[in-house]
């Protein structure tokens, strides 16, 4: 239907039905895969499912338009051109959602060009899944943390007993301290100090998990 659409227009006359249907339909299953299992094995940033299938739809979309043949090159290098612009600015994305949206793009980019051999297609879908179904084991990350950013009230001579410190005031060992500011006009000391996430806590070692501000003196 795409396909007829576009010739009525005059923008292609060459795209053959079935050979977008079947792209498009690698192109869905590959994604069910990337973001319906591989992604949601571990928690991660709520909308990230969004973002990735927006992404990999939009570049199929445009990589198929593209490949039709009557599109001048200054129109590709306008579209790559607006893609590029796309950054993941919250701070609640991780390197890994980094990685999975490019993941995403490059399926549809790969399954976007026409006139491909289909088990060309196939085989790069099925070696950059199994490449992200093995390298990103959940069993082989560390347990849950949290981290919570602290401000101590004075400045310390002896960078090494801060986490003794943290332990003492805030009650709890930390498992990991990292200075962040040190005010020597206030006389304070800001630190990230990271804990066990509690149960249920949907946080990750890479993620930092959710931080909280306490002020301790």
């Amino acid at each position: 239907m795409d396909a007829l659409v576009l010739a009525a227009k005059g923008i292609t006359h060459h795209i053959a039905p079935t050979d977008l249907t079947t792209r498009g339909g690698l192109d869905i299953i590959a994604l069910l895969i990337l973001v319906g299992w591989l992604y949601r094995r571990r928690p991660s940033a709520p909308a990230m499912p969004l973002v990735l299938v927006a992404l990999n739809v939009g570049l199929f979309a445009a990589m198929s338009a593209i490949s039709a043949g009557k599109f001048p090159a200054g129109v590709g290098f306008g579209l790559f051109g607006i893609l590029s612009l796309v950054r993941l600015r919250s701070a609640a994305f991780t390197l890994r959602d980094v990685a999975y949206t490019f993941v995403s793009l490059v399926i549809a980019l790969c399954t976007g060009l026409s006139q491909r051999d289909t088990w060309l297609v196939v085989a790069v879908d099925v070696v950059v899944l199994v490449a992200v179904l093995l390298v990103d084991d959940p069993r082989a990350y560390e347990p849950p943390t949290r981290t919570v950013k602290l401000t101590l009230d004075r400045v310390y001579d002896d960078p090494s007993v801060i986490a003794a410190d943290v332990a003492f005031r805030f009650g709890r060992a930390p498992l990991s301290v990292v200075v962040d500011e040190v005010d020597y006009v206030r006389e304070t000391t800001r630190v990230s100090a990271r804990y066990p996430a509690a149960p249920g806590e949907s946080a990750t070692a890479e993620d930092a998990g959710p931080r909280e501000q306490v002020t301790v003196s």
